[in-house]
């Protein structure tokens, strides 16, 4: 990957201004004041008392994202932005790997944790600026956990440190494609009961919204060379029997009403109606917590899974804004004939009390199946296959056990069928799209300094 040596200077805010600007016992004086008046505000929060600050701050990130209700899509940059700052901060001050985009340059002396605090809060805080006052707080919080084991001179290079490396990071992607918003995207509705319909994505009810972000199909990457780089074969023939037998699948099981599914099936294809990137990584920080790993590994372990969900959903999009193909409400109302149309039919997604029905971009392939297949084989990779773990969801109360990520995993396609709003083969398929992603990820970027690997750009 390409990396930038990045300037030494930051007006981010007055305290940065201060650690470049001054010198010697004026800047540890002002640090120390600062680390004082931080200890003296407020007792520490049992929130701050994370002994790791790279999972302090996933879950941090976790309850930005909810409370601003953002798409499982656009999250899916986001989780990247946050995580590649905080990898290349701490991998910057004691370089145990490649860096993603940012050469390290930082004092020794300087606080990981803090560098890690400080990248994680600045990305963001230029995300979500409505929550700057809670924002704040959690990293002062956060500095103050650390006052109490660390210097305060090596906290404050390692916050300037972070604050460089986030700047650095957000800078290298204004450019990735995703900014201005294009125009909305209709797909075939201008020429809806026409023969070349037929087959072809348009707005779906219940909210008949536009296409979402078509944009992020030709992103740019984190990692792999092109968007269209793993693209998928077309979507089943109308006419095959594989396609009849998906649809035919879909149409009794994720009705609304009347279907074959039991009360646990038509609960998980509720329960997996979240937020996707988030729900790996706190599988990602539960397994984490659990293993012990350390602020390094987990730097790169969060990096490694979030880079490669951003580049697998970004190889989606690419199949999805491709091949435009119908959701299976439409197929279903519409039918390949007027016998076969039934207009009535309506997916089980549609009974959710918040954003109900079918999600408002092509079918296939499964954006949710990309993005689990993806985090499985990362986390398979760093854990084993075999692992055991929980999982909660933001929109429906308890917990999911799985005794493997391919469990899960399967579990998530039949939640989508079941849902009413993908057909199997979409799924299978993405699941085998997100592991490829997966796959060149882990063997091109963040290896471990001397490993070369299998470093092709094929």
């Amino acid at each position: 990957m390409w990396t930038t040596r990045i300037a030494r200077k930051s007006n981010r805010c007055p305290f940065l201004a201060l650690w470049w600007q001054s010198a010697g016992t004026t800047i540890r004086s002002a640090v120390l004041l600062l680390i004082a008046v931080l200890l003296a505000a407020s007792p520490l929060p049992t929130w701050a008392a994370t002994p790791d600050p790279v999972l302090e701050w996933i879950g941090v990130m976790n309850d930005t994202v909810i409370t601003a209700h953002t798409a499982p899509n656009v999250t899916s940059r986001i989780v990247a932005l946050v995580s590649a700052s905080v990898f290349d901060a701490v991998n910057g001050i004691e370089p145990r790997f490649r860096p993603l985009l940012v050469k390290p340059d930082a004092p020794h002396s300087a606080s990981q944790g803090a560098a890690a605090v400080q990248a994680a809060y600045a990305i963001l805080l230029q995300l979500y600026p409505a929550q700057s006052a809670a924002l704040a707080t959690r990293r002062d919080a956060s500095l103050m956990a650390l006052a109490s084991g660390e210097k305060a001179d090596a906290i404050a290079a390692g916050v300037a440190w972070g604050q460089r490396v986030a700047d650095a990071v957000w800078t290298s992607r204004l450019s990735d494609g995703f900014n201005p918003t294009p125009p909305p995207f209709l797909g075939v509705l201008g020429i809806v009961g026409t023969p070349a319909a037929v087959g072809f994505w348009r707005p779906t009810p219940p909210a008949n919204a536009f296409g979402a972000t078509p944009q992020i199909a030709t992103m740019t990457p984190w990692v792999l060379r092109r968007p269209s780089q793993f693209r998928l074969p077309p979507p089943l023939a109308l006419d095959s029997p594989e396609y009849a037998k998906d649809l035919n699948e879909l149409k009794d099981w994720g009705v609304l009403s009347g279907s074959k599914r039991d009360a646990d099936q038509s609960e998980l294809a509720l329960f997996w109606a979240l937020n996707t990137p988030l729900a790996w990584d706190r599988i990602a920080a539960q397994i984490s917590a659990k293993r012990g790993l350390t602020l390094t590994e987990n730097a790169h372990l969060f990096a490694l899974l979030n880079v490669t969900l951003s580049d697998a959903l970004i190889a989606c999009w690419d199949s999805k804004y491709r091949y435009v193909f119908w959701r299976p409400i439409t197929a279903i109302r519409a039918g390949l004939t007027a016998a076969d149309a039934d207009p009535g039919w309506e997916p089980w997604l549609d009974s959710l009390p918040v954003n109900p029905g079918t999600p408002a971009h092509p079918e296939y392939p499964s954006a949710h199946s990309s993005m689990s297949g993806a985090a499985a084989f990362i986390l398979a990779a760093a854990f084993g296959e075999n692992t055991a773990f929980t999982v909660t969801s933001e929109i429906r109360p308890g917990t999911r056990s799985f005794a493997s990520f391919s469990d899960a995993t399967a579990e998530i396609v039949n939640a989508r069928v079941f849902g009413g709003i993908h057909f199997r083969t979409s799924c299978l398929r993405a699941n085998a799209l997100g592991a490829a992603v997966a796959d060149y990820v882990t063997r091109h970027a963040m290896r471990a300094r001397g490993d070369e690997g299998d470093d092709d750009r094929d």
